[in-house]
């Protein structure tokens, strides 16, 4: 599961719920110029559901199996000896697994697991894993689960990644690792996913794609408590939650907010997205990254005060690329694959304060093949055998398009865009709207070499602004970094952007 980052450094040198909570938390002013910002009032409704989750039923429903708290391993016992499609009520209190670390719960097809008002399924920091195994069409709900020791890139709900699960007004929270892993067909609706150390979910299922994911009503905060990008410099690893090779998911109605590192972060192969009316804020990276990946429709989100962590230290470092708070890196429209859309389209959301826009990037060094390809082994989902993408054939048509992830047919469109220096703190590198590439030069047999893929992403693979409203001193890139414009010039030959767009700079921003 190796990300691939932006690798500008590597180029350069060589529902809507009825459960939705309109209010969100009170307004703080920071005076410290490197302070990280604070969740303001909403514009949309947020799902506030860590401060109030919905309480669970306080009686056993009828025919239910009842768990009790001060047995150690009852709930592990009583499921393995029970049949499948059994409703399992644990009651008020704190239930322990065994003090084994593999001493994980594994339910049987259909089992529901219900929680009463204060149950809590305490890992102790001794267990590795609280739900595990291949069943099907699982139901965990109104339960919260919490300081388990899963290893990195693992996860302590649903830990094999089965599919049908419904986890429901859950709360996963102060776990190692990953809070939820998913599967096909995996709803997780109305959950708190807070503080976890690694990531709140990461859809990843080994030697599978997932589909038809649902990501609805929750609140997502707090984690990747351990830093694991420091701890692995470079790797992609953390964020609200991380998608892999998800074909089809419904992202909806979430508050993503206050996590280290970034929101939500789709990376390698995933397509047909919709991540619509949610509130993205105050991450310390991206509110968003769609990365070498398909098909997508991103709006009616409140996007604001991201990537004020990671954009100021790059800035500080002396970094000229354009850091964005929506980043789309190798992705876009492809028609070829089976969607909802044939395109990436982003519109109706309000960016506000955050630092920069939207930066779409395509790295020319990186294909099929290519060693500059840190999605390790993986190659379009154009080409099944990697190996064709070699010279001679991917230098002629069909291999050399379809080798490489292309970012093209984005329409960026009806959006606002409001930015003040003076509360991003910032004096320059937060203002940016941006399409670019580097210059191709490795390896010595790439036919990506050169401005061709620069030139591909800036004027030819129909990416595409308009008819959105800036409020503020933005500034354009266009093509590489040294192309700084402004607007008029953006609107111009030969870029021709953002048509029927208007732009009103004010004082202070």
């Amino acid at each position: 599961m190796r990300n691939g980052r932006r690798l500008w450094a590597l180029a350069a040198a060589p529902l809507t719920l009825a459960l939705l909570a309109a209010t969100g938390c009170e307004s703080t002013s920071t005076s410290d110029a490197g302070a990280k910002p604070t969740a303001t009032q909403p514009s949309t409704p947020v799902a506030r559901v860590c401060a109030k989750p919905a309480a669970g039923p306080a009686k056993a429903p009828a025919g239910a199996v009842t768990v009790d708290p001060a047995v150690v391993g009852d709930l592990a016992a009583k499921t393995k000896s029970s049949p499948p499609n059994t409703t399992f009520w644990l009651r008020p209190g704190k239930h322990r697994l065994d003090p084994d670390r593999y001493a994980q719960v594994i339910p049987k097809e259909g089992n529901r697991y219900l929680g009463a008002p204060g149950a809590v399924l305490d890992g102790r920091k001794k267990n590795q894993y609280a739900f595990g195994g291949s069943a099907r069409d699982v139901t965990i709900r109104h339960l919260t689960v919490q300081r388990f020791v899963a290893p990195p890139d693992e996860g302590v709900v649903n830990h094999d990644s089965a599919d049908g699960w419904v986890i429901e007004h859950a709360t996963i929270q102060d776990n190692s690792g990953a809070g939820l892993m998913a599967g096909a067909r995996q709803q997780v609706r109305a959950s708190c996913l807070r503080d976890n150390g690694q990531y709140g979910m990461n859809a990843y299922k080994a030697g599978d794609r997932i589909s038809g994911l649902v990501v609805e009503g929750n609140e997502i905060v707090g984690n990747n408590t351990d830093d694991w990008e420091r701890r692995r410099e470079g790797c992609g690893c953390t964020g609200g939650i991380k998608f892999w090779a998800v074909n089809g998911a419904d992202v909806r109605g979430n508050w993503v907010h206050d996590n280290r590192g970034t929101g939500l972060w789709a990376d390698t192969n995933n397509n047909d997205f919709r991540i619509e009316n949610n509130v993205l804020e105050a991450n310390d990276g991206a509110a968003l990254i769609y990365e070498t990946s398909y098909n997508a429709v991103i709006r009616n989100n409140t996007i604001r005060r991201n990537n004020w962590v990671e954009g100021r230290r790059e800035a500080k470092r002396g970094d000229n690329f354009p850091y964005a708070t929506v980043y789309l890196s190798e992705s876009g429209g492809e028609p070829r694959i089976k969607a909802r859309t044939d395109k990436i389209e982003i519109y109706r959301n309000v960016l506000e304060d955050n630092w920069s826009g939207i930066t779409l990037w395509e790295n020319a060094d990186r294909f099929c093949n290519s060693p500059a390809n840190t999605s390790s082994g993986d190659c379009t989902l154009l080409v099944r055998d990697t190996d064709r993408c070699a010279r001679p054939a991917i230098a002629k048509a069909p291999l050399y398009a379809d080798c490489r992830w292309k970012t093209q047919r984005v329409d960026i469109h009806d959006n606002r865009f409001v930015l003040d220096k003076s509360v991003v703190k910032c004096t320059a590198k937060c203002d940016r709207m941006a399409v670019l590439a580097n210059y191709g030069t490795y390896p010595d047999w790439s036919p990506y070499q050169g401005e061709r893929v620069a030139e591909a992403i800036t004027h030819e693979q129909h990416n595409r602004w308009h008819d959105n409203v800036y409020v503020g001193p933005w500034k354009f890139v266009a093509h590489d970094p040294s192309r700084v414009l402004t607007f008029g010039k953006w609107q111009g030959t030969p870029y021709r952007q953002d048509a029927g767009s208007t732009f009103r700079a004010r004082a202070g921003g």
